[in-house]
């Protein structure tokens, strides 16, 4: 008697393991073993989230609310403080019946794709990128497309790149502030993106997740070409507020119906207390400006030290809390470039591979999100490592 066939794992969820993962494993045997690490691996501020925000899910806690689901698109003075956010930082009107509350940005990008994009479509990536665009597009049965920038444009994807895309390609993904490069695009290169995107006919979707982390000009919001784009932003990163897994999205008025019904199905709705603490947190822009300078300094420092490692190939980030570094002259292997580093200097790092599927191996991304002493510590540690590194 034959056995039956074993049921086997699906092709959507053959998604690629980040390498940066793969190098934290290593992190956390060094420092199981004892050994110190300074970390610039990670894009997760160390700082607290907004007093505000503590203080609204203390009370919630405390008062004896049940804390049980929301409307699925999110509990209406959340949304309606979203939209005065837009209204008071960028001079844009934004109806809250345009907002969906998601469960971090990374619930957003699923239900955008899920909305705009049916199985078996083609969806452009810029790339260097956050890597989880290219997975969930995987995930969810659709084409990531590459489009390529590199550090001579400052990692700008342009118009004409926009127009020469393949007939397939049925949507553009773009970041500003991006990662890893900290790229950040101005309202003229937002509106002629959009202009270009309409021409073709195509979906633009537009990740904002680092506005409010920017250092000499404020970022501007997509949503100052014209009201069809689709819009992601949370409150991770500006805010801190990583674990609460709470993000937004701001939707063409045809997606809004679409993307309430695919919430209400896949996830019920974002989590009442981390949507409460949200409408407090939106209130706490000056506590939270006074870390963006912080930053500013640590970027300033990282800056200044590069070339002394005898990196002198990067773009220096608009925004974001990244810098995006070209190791080529050290190595054709950023990732093992990376654990070589951490065996050697403690200090850690994220290759570029993840970001960049065709370049990544010539990069390495610096996270600066952290106290000073923490990257003070990586440059007294990396300059005189870097320094007797054989240069290819």
């Amino acid at each position: 008697m034959h056995a039956s066939p074993r049921p086997q794992p699906s092709s959507r969820s053959d998604v690629e393991i980040y390498q940066m993962w793969e190098i934290y494993k290593a992190v956390n045997a060094r420092v199981r073993a004892g050994g110190k690490v300074v970390s610039l691996l990670v894009g997760e501020p160390t700082l607290p989230p907004p007093q505000a925000a503590v203080a609204a899910a203390q009370a919630a806690l405390s008062d004896g609310r049940l804390l049980g689901y929301t409307e699925a698109l999110g509990l209406m003075p959340l949304r309606e403080g979203i939209a005065k956010f837009y209204r008071r930082r960028h001079g844009i009107e934004v109806p809250a019946s345009r907002v969906a509350v998601t469960i971090g940005t990374s619930s957003g990008f699923m239900l955008a794709f899920l909305a705009a994009f049916s199985a078996g479509e083609t969806v452009a990536v810029v790339e260097p990128s956050y890597p989880a665009y290219r997975g969930t597009l995987k995930a969810l049965d659709l084409i990531p497309y590459r489009v390529a920038t590199d550090a001579s444009t400052g990692f700008r994807v342009t118009p004409e790149m926009i127009a020469a895309l393949p007939a397939e390609v049925k949507g553009v993904v773009v970041a500003s502030p991006a990662n890893p490069t900290g790229t950040m695009l101005s309202g003229d290169e937002l509106r002629a993106i959009y202009a270009a995107c309409q021409a073709r006919g195509l979906w633009l979707i537009v990740d904002e997740l680092y506005h409010g982390v920017t250092f000499d000009r404020p970022a501007d919001t997509a949503l100052c070409a014209g009201d069809d784009v689709i819009i992601i932003n949370g409150f991770s990163k500006y805010w801190g507020m990583t674990g609460w897994r709470l993000g937004w999205l701001v939707l063409p008025e045809r997606l809004v119906q679409r993307v309430e019904a695919l919430h209400g199905s896949l996830q019920i709705s974002a989590p009442t207390l981390s949507q409460l603490a949200g409408i407090a947190a939106l209130e706490a822009e000056d506590e939270m400006n006074a870390r963006v300078a912080a930053y500013k300094q640590n970027r300033d420092l990282l800056l200044a030290a590069l070339p002394r490692l005898g990196i002198t190939r990067f773009a220096p980030p608009d925004g974001a809390f990244y810098l995006y570094a070209d190791i080529s002259d050290f190595t054709d292997d950023s990732v093992a470039f990376c654990k070589r580093m951490l065996e050697e200097t403690g200090v850690v790092a994220a290759p570029g591979v993840d970001f960049d599927t065709a370049q990544g191996q010539h990069y390495l991304r610096l996270s600066f999100c952290m106290d000073r002493s923490v990257i003070e510590a990586a440059i007294e540690r990396l300059e005189p490592w870097f320094k007797a590194q054989n240069r290819r």
